[in-house]
């Protein structure tokens, strides 16, 4: 074990001991948390643009068959990540008690469970693949590629549900660090599988030097079966560490049942029905705005998507620091620490907002070259820079809103923090998106976004100060 993940150990074996942590430790356990996580959701970020560049360079039908069922596929990865965080969040507060025989009982029946879980999101998917780009009012010359793309991430589903588990349950236990490393894999791969199956065989030059590199020209659909073979390959090497070498979860430990347990599918459903209803909730909003925003044509249609994909470079270190506090509530509230929940919750808010901050100023100033890196479209950059230069100002309460829900995740608290979710978008963005985009186009739809995540920020943060929080049970 390397000094890194030793002193990692050290310090979260203070919140299970129930000995004392200055501000500095606690700023030292929050960052060495949080890089490997932040690292990792950078790295699905990247993998989102390589797919992006690479599909865009096949012209605007391409990219728009894509971006129209985007918010689709997060749709279905938002479900898959809150069933397994509702197992999840049960082995950190076992892990915190110092209960490691029961956080493996929690994942022998979460394995179970998500899988199951998994199946049936893939079988929904495949249903809908075929009406679904005409429900959200594609073209005829982009349904085929969007069907066909739809289709096959539905089938990848219980995969990708098996690497929301595995890795959910290392950062639990306190291991960022192989998730965020097999997250940097999984981007290679797929490059390698998307230039492989994406463009047809083709010859190119290096260093004076020409040579043919294969390709199955298989374009849109090319894209979705490299992505979910690189997933695959992340969720089997995932879940074998998981299971065979984890300090905490390694199954091979002792026998046990794969059989879930009432009370286990309960504490499970408890916290994880609210975050999926939520999500749902809060995706079908963007397949609304998908919606409204399909009539403006194919090129606002791609610039959105790409603005959205461009976006999420900024705010996955809000999700990274989330997961860090996760992790660090869920274990102090295991170990009945609650000043020292409150403390960790605070500091990663404060943390994540000011990453945050400066990820937005980075955005403004680099949204053309942001753009630039997906679509040769000058038009579409066009549109692509304006709206990102304009939710370039939420981002630092964006952050509050995402690092202290990641808290209140930690202590199984997720009622009221969807219930917040589901207000603040339904009540504020879209009605300010309806009413704007008729005269502002898509400016219209981000200037209402920036304004609805700023509120998001607020009742957040009031939330988190007030400390009700702390008391759920």
């Amino acid at each position: 074990m390397g000094h890194g993940r030793r002193r990692e150990y050290e310090l979260l074996d203070r919140i299970r001991d129930g000995r004392p942590m200055s501000r500095r430790e606690r700023l030292d356990l929050i960052v060495r948390l949080s890089i490997p996580s932040i690292l990792a959701q950078l790295s699905v970020i990247v993998m989102l643009y390589i797919d992006a560049s690479m599909v865009g360079s096949l012209g605007a039908d391409a990219s728009a068959s894509i971006g129209l069922v985007s918010t689709t596929t997060w749709l279905f990865s938002g479900l898959c990540s809150a069933a397994a965080i509702g197992f999840s969040v049960q082995a950190a507060h076992r892990i915190g008690a110092g209960d490691n025989a029961g956080a493996r009982a929690v994942l022998r029946q979460g394995l179970t469970a998500t899988f199951a879980f998994g199946l049936l999101a893939a079988a929904v998917g495949c249903a809908i693949s075929g009406p679904l780009p005409v429900w959200l009012g594609g073209n005829a010359d982009i349904v085929g590629d969007a069907t066909r793309y739809f289709r096959i991430y539905a089938l990848s589903l219980p995969l990708l549900q098996l690497n929301y588990l595995s890795g959910g349950m290392l950062r639990c236990s306190g291991n960022m660090r192989l998730p965020s490393m097999l997250s940097l894999l999984m981007c290679v791969l797929d490059v390698m599988f998307n230039a492989l199956l994406i463009f047809p065989s083709r010859t190119c030059f290096w260093g004076g030097v020409a040579f043919t590199l294969p390709g199955a020209g298989m374009g849109v659909v090319g894209a979705a079966v490299g992505t979910a073979a690189a997933e695959a390959v992340t969720a089997l090497l995932m879940t074998a560490y998981l299971c065979r070498r984890s300090p905490e979860l390694a199954l091979k430990r002792e026998r046990g049942s794969f059989r879930p347990t009432a009370q286990c599918l309960r504490e499970a459903l408890r916290t994880g029905l609210p975050m999926g209803g939520e999500h749902a909730v809060m995706c079908g909003a963007q397949i609304l705005t998908t919606v409204i925003v399909a009539p403006l044509g194919t090129a606002a249609i791609a610039a959105n998507a790409f603005a959205i994909t461009a976006e999420s470079l900024c705010y996955m270190p809000g999700y990274g620091i989330g997961d860090a506090a996760t992790t660090l509530v869920g274990q102090c509230k295991g170990a009945e620490r609650p000043d020292l929940m409150r403390r960790f919750a605070r500091m990663t808010v404060w943390l994540g907002m000011g990453v945050m901050a400066f990820m937005g100023m980075v955005m403004y100033l680099g949204a053309p070259a942001m753009m630039g890196i997906m679509t040769p479209d000058a038009e579409i950059r066009m549109f692509g820079t304006s709206v990102l230069r304009i939710a370039a100002f939420a981002e630092p309460m964006f952050a509050a809103s995402i690092v202290a829900y990641g808290a209140f995740v930690g202590t199984g608290d997720t009622i009221v923090p969807s219930g917040m979710n589901f207000f603040s978008i339904w009540a504020v963005r879209l009605p300010l998106a309806a009413l704007l985009v008729p005269h502002y186009g898509l400016q219209g739809v981000w200037i209402a976004m920036s304004i609805e995540l700023c509120f998001r920020g607020t009742i957040f943060l009031v939330r988190l100060l007030r400390g009700r929080w702390l008391k759920v049970r």
